[in-house]
């Protein structure tokens, strides 16, 4: 999600308007721009995603047509698929490519060197901010292969390919092997004798944590019903305030009760939602937020203005944020702008937008934001740049903004990169930087030393914010 994951509720590439196109239309094999997918589309009634760079065809998923039929739309020759937000764009190809058809060995797949060149060809392919982040790919890439032709070894691999991640700079990498290779990890670092470093005195904070002590605080008067990560009440006698913990976790998923007792409810919401479709696992996320957002603004309708806390929000799924921020547009409304990179190319850029409610709050909006505030929640606030209602509050927030394009290695292991370039409606780019704020608090940009600021003196935290709702208001 954007966990890689990412994402999901306006993003329309084709007018919703559109039939949806006659199944026997779409039979055949069709190439994504941008993502490395080849979607094969057989008899009307199945299809199978690929994974696919110049030297590997790996499954992605195979399942009944029936499961992305509603986010499929035909224009011409171009096969647009839907999940959430974001709309994948596909091209007819004649076939699906020889490799697909091959199996692997299992020592092909267990390779390293093979691993590390599947790997590397996606990044090479995929990645997005090569120039941004001044990466020289090719000596990068030698330098790297270099180590592990050296000892080409599961371990070796592993650590290679996360110092290269770490060497892209990139917001939104991840990479996930086995327990069997976290465990062989962790005997290596026990038999080399390393010390855990010793800590400190300092407090240190979750970001739910800090969150619920926050809202406790604030709030003059407590009005949430029937939600964990969305609270909501009165700051002020005409100040609502919303707080919004994720942009994920809050679809009912009826995680199984025994997985829960086994891993822990996180682990265990994150193993159900790996197994769904992940168009549908999207919609049930934005469907709860939709509810939970109803009742917040029912009991905030009469306030003046309201402020909505995203602070400690490091993001979830685009489609929650756009879902909550439908409820402050009357209107369609174009709110920012994105394209996938492949090759050395782009995507043609494609707008996102708002559908918006009849019923809009469209009076004063005050975002809060910090250094923290990630991923999906800057999605949020990027969002709140195109609506003139609406000002940001704190600090620019993480600058992690594009959607992790998710693959996996022949061997199995999970990894992600960011291929999307993320932009408002005039074009502007914030990865890295962030989305600045309207009204500057100057939060520090690390982590704890930012939560224990808030925590030491929540009085102050909530003064600062008022003025700064004062002085905004004043400038209208």
């Amino acid at each position: 999600m954007r966990l890689g994951f990412t994402i999901f509720l306006t993003f329309l590439f084709i007018s919703c308007q559109q039939e949806q196109p006659k199944p026997e239309g779409i039979n055949g094999t069709w190439e994504s721009l941008g993502s490395g997918w080849v979607l094969q589309i057989k008899d009307s009634t199945e299809y199978a995603l690929y994974d696919v760079t110049p030297i590997s065809c790996l499954p992605n998923r195979k399942a009944d047509l029936s499961e992305i039929m509603d986010g499929l739309r035909l224009k011409n020759d171009t096969l647009s698929l839907r999940k959430g937000v974001i709309t994948y764009r596909f091209t007819r190809t004649n076939a699906i490519p020889k490799l697909c058809s091959e199996t692997l060995s299992q020592s092909r797949q267990n390779d390293p060197l093979y691993n590390f060149e599947v790997f590397a060809e996606t990044v090479k392919t995929h990645y997005a901010f090569m120039e941004l982040n001044r990466i020289d790919w090719t000596s990068l890439y030698l330098d790297q292969k270099r180590k592990l032709e050296a000892n080409p070894t599961e371990i070796t691999l592993y650590n290679v390919l996360e110092d290269t991640l770490d060497k892209l700079n990139d917001n939104h990498a991840y990479l996930e092997a086995t327990d069997e290779l976290y465990a062989a990890l962790e005997q290596e670092e026990d038999e080399e004798g390393e010390e855990e470093p010793k800590g400190n005195d300092l407090a240190e904070y979750g970001d739910l944590q800090i969150a619920g002590m926050v809202k406790n605080h604030f709030l003059q008067e407590e009005l949430t019903k029937d939600s964990k990560l969305i609270q909501w009440g009165k700051l002020t006698d005409d100040i609502g305030y919303i707080q919004v913990m994720t942009m994920w976790l809050h679809a009912d998923l009826n995680v199984p009760q025994d997985l829960i007792d086994k891993n822990g409810y996180l682990d265990a919401y994150v193993k159900t939602f790996s197994q769904m479709y992940e168009g549908d696992y999207i919609k049930k996320e934005a469907e709860a937020v939709r509810t939970i957002m109803a009742n917040a603004m029912k009991d905030l309708a009469t306030m003046k203005s309201i402020v909505i806390d995203v602070r400690f929000n490091g993001g979830g799924q685009d489609a929650v944020s756009f879902e909550i921020l439908n409820r402050f547009t009357k209107g369609k409304l174009h709110i920012a702008n994105q394209k996938l990179h492949f090759g050395k190319d782009f995507s043609p850029v494609l707008p996102l937008y708002l559908e918006g409610t009849p019923k809009a709050f469209t009076k004063p909006v005050f975002v809060l934001t910090s250094p923290q505030t990630g991923s999906a929640a800057e999605a949020f606030s990027i969002a709140t740049m195109a609506m003139p209602h609406i000002k940001r509050i704190g600090s620019a927030t993480q600058g992690a903004l594009s959607t992790a394009l998710e693959k996996t290695l022949p061997n199995g292991w999970a990894f992600s990169i960011s291929n999307e370039v993320y932009m408002d409606t005039q074009g502007n780019i914030y990865e890295n930087k962030g989305v600045p704020v309207d009204y500057e608090l100057d939060y520090p940009r690390e982590r704890q030393p930012f939560f224990r600021a808030v925590a030491h003196d929540l009085e102050k935290d909530k003064q600062d914010i008022l003025n700064a709702v004062k002085a905004l208001s004043n400038q209208e």
